[in-house]
């Protein structure tokens, strides 16, 4: 007996868990994720994607395991295809509110952004915000639902773009490379130069006057 022809799997996450939600009765299913909790300057930035079950971009995984280019391929199809929020909370706002508080405002206000009203949100991590919806939590959530992979993509091409815009006024701290993440060449300029007006001054070694570096 031949066995029966399989289609190859589309690559990329399906929309497993989005299915089951709308089997269970929810309509408007956005992810969630934040990039930029961990760079020394720069905002924290936010998605919230709903995808269209009949039209999702394929390859959507992990923002931080696709290339460059790849995240922007996606990133523009995402746009055509999905409904999406984008949303930011600047620096200054983070060294008042902290990083925590800003992440899960950041959150909130990209889920206010969408074009539609969830009713049900995925969101990375284990820590989410209070939002007017009901809301699940996923560790690794990125890497495991597409929901939030696209919306993990979404924000990081956002923030690397605005970072990147930092750097044709600021070229030497090198955040059109690193983001605004603490590499070794960043922390020699911040010893040596300064911080600019868009780091986080709340953030060690910052805070601490680099005394350490």
């Amino acid at each position: 007996m031949t066995a029966p022809i399989r289609s190859p799997r589309k690559p990329g996450l399906g929309l497993d868990r989005e299915l089951s939600a709308r089997a269970a009765g929810y309509t408007c299913i956005a992810g969630l994720d934040e990039v930029g909790r961990g760079p020394l300057a720069g905002p924290v930035v936010s998605a919230a994607v709903v995808l269209d079950p009949d039209n999702v971009p394929q390859g959507l995984a992990d923002s931080k395991v696709l290339t460059a280019p790849k995240r922007e391929a996606l990133f523009a199809e995402i746009l055509a295809t999905a409904k999406v929020g984008i949303a930011s909370v600047s620096h200054t706002e983070i060294d008042i509110i902290n990083i925590r508080q800003a992440s899960l405002q950041a959150m909130c206000r990209a889920l206010a952004a969408l074009p539609c009203t969830p009713d049900l949100a995925f969101v990375d991590g284990n820590d989410p915000p209070r939002l007017p919806c009901a809301t699940k939590a996923f560790i690794k959530g990125d890497s495991s639902i597409a929901s939030i992979a696209a919306a993990s993509i979404v924000a990081k091409v956002v923030r690397d773009r605005m970072m990147a815009r930092l750097a044709e006024t600021y070229p030497a701290y090198g955040f059109a490379s690193n983001a605004g993440y603490s590499t070794k060449t960043h922390l020699r300029v911040l010893a040596s130069d300064g911080p600019c007006p868009f780091h986080r001054m709340s953030f060690a070694p910052l805070r601490q006057g680099l005394l350490d570096l």
